[in-house]
């Protein structure tokens, strides 16, 4: 079997509602993932491209939040309606700057705070 040339991890973490981190989970993680999923079928990158679910990645205050391998390309604030842009992107090797999580920001303190949950609905 070939290798993957690309891997995106999608946080689905989820803690209690009462958390001070918050969780992706409550962000849209879980439906992110799922429409990643579905979009790489429909692309027929089955096999090229892998959408897995994670644990928490540390970027909490930027959820739903993913990172995507091999480019290290993380982006935060992800929602269902993002997924086909962030294919696109990732097609033509480019970063979609309105998503991308700032790297002086990355593993901080601040990246950490609690996770801001998206409206019912706009999943």
């Amino acid at each position: 079997m070939p290798e993957f040339e690309h891997h995106i991890f999608v946080c689905e973490n989820q803690r209690e509602p009462e958390h001070p981190r918050g969780c992706c989970t409550d962000c849209g993680g879980v439906a992110v993932r799922a429409a990643l999923k579905k979009e790489i079928g429909s692309r027929g990158w089955k096999g090229r491209v892998r959408a897995n679910a994670a644990g928490c990645l540390d970027q909490c205050a930027f959820g739903a939040a993913l990172v995507i391998y091999p480019a290290q390309t993380w982006y935060g604030g992800v929602s269902v309606e993002d997924v086909p842009e962030i294919l696109d992107a990732l097609e033509r090797g480019d970063v979609i700057e309105r998503l991308r999580i700032d790297p002086a920001v990355l593993n901080t303190p601040e990246a950490k705070l609690r996770a801001r949950p998206r409206e019912a609905g706009s999943e």
